[in-house]
């Protein structure tokens, strides 16, 4: 897994490590979770800090952020509206052209196969934008 220095001098897994860590409830148990689900989907995911303070997961592109609130954890998938979701995880941002969200309240469970079936399909996509062959200009 990557992952670039930021600008407070810690790498964007220890920033991670200590929103975890700095939440010490029930949503920290929730994006640690999500995280370890992440990598299981994706060995090769890279951590991204951004926005003041964001969790970001790419790969040839964002796959998706992991904001938390006082009464959800909140999976932000950057490009969810273009991906087959036949269990419906996405609940939330569902009026949007292009993001699609997972909001996870607190004792909700959730379907881990198909969470990590949405982060393949994520990847995938991105990979498929980031490997299209370009034409050369006619003439």
């Amino acid at each position: 897994m990557k992952q670039g220095p930021t600008p407070e001098g810690e790498s964007p897994a220890q920033l991670i490590d200590a929103r975890i860590a700095a939440l010490g409830d029930w949503r920290g148990a929730m994006l640690s979770h999500v995280r370890a689900l992440i990598k299981q989907a994706d060995p090769e995911v890279v951590e991204e800090w951004k926005w003041r303070g964001v969790p970001v997961w790419s790969h040839d592109g964002i796959i998706c952020t992991g904001e938390t609130y006082k009464s959800v954890v909140k999976l932000t998938f950057a490009k969810g509206a273009a991906l087959e979701d036949p269990s419906r995880l996405f609940n939330s941002s569902l009026e949007g052209n292009v993001r699609r969200a997972i909001d996870i309240p607190e004792g909700a469970e959730l379907d881990e196969a198909a969470f990590k079936t949405l982060i393949h399909a994520a990847v995938a996509l991105n990979g498929s934008k980031a490997r299209k062959p370009t034409r050369a200009p006619k003439g």
